[in-house]
């Protein structure tokens, strides 16, 4: 995160990368992990994503939380619907609209 985000100036080919890595660390853990100790990991990913510009990695993150705190849930694949937040080039309103479309299917099945 430090070499992301220098004095409150943002590299985002930098913090993408720290991102992606974040994800994946955190998907390998994953299965070994209570929601309880997922959740300080998630935030911190969200964080990082909020201060990059990176709104629909935010939005995912937002509805894993959700996800979470209602019990039992498949952590991988909602890990690489946040990858491919992060990896996304569009980063405006309608991606956010579209990647929350998605993670509402996953809520409701």
């Amino acid at each position: 995160m430090d070499q992301a985000i220098d004095n409150g100036v943002v590299d985002n080919g930098t913090l993408r990368a720290d991102l992606m890595a974040r994800i994946a660390a955190l998907d390998v853990r994953a299965p070994y992990l209570s929601a309880a100790q997922i959740a300080p990991q998630l935030d911190a990913i969200r964080l990082l994503a909020h201060r990059g510009g990176f709104d629909p990695a935010v939005t995912v993150a937002h509805f894993l939380g959700k996800a979470l705190g209602q019990g039992d849930v498949a952590v991988h694949g909602w890990l690489a619907l946040l990858a491919d937040a992060v990896g996304s080039e569009a980063q405006d309103l309608a991606a956010c609209d579209a990647y929350a479309a998605a993670c509402s299917e996953r809520l409701a099945a």
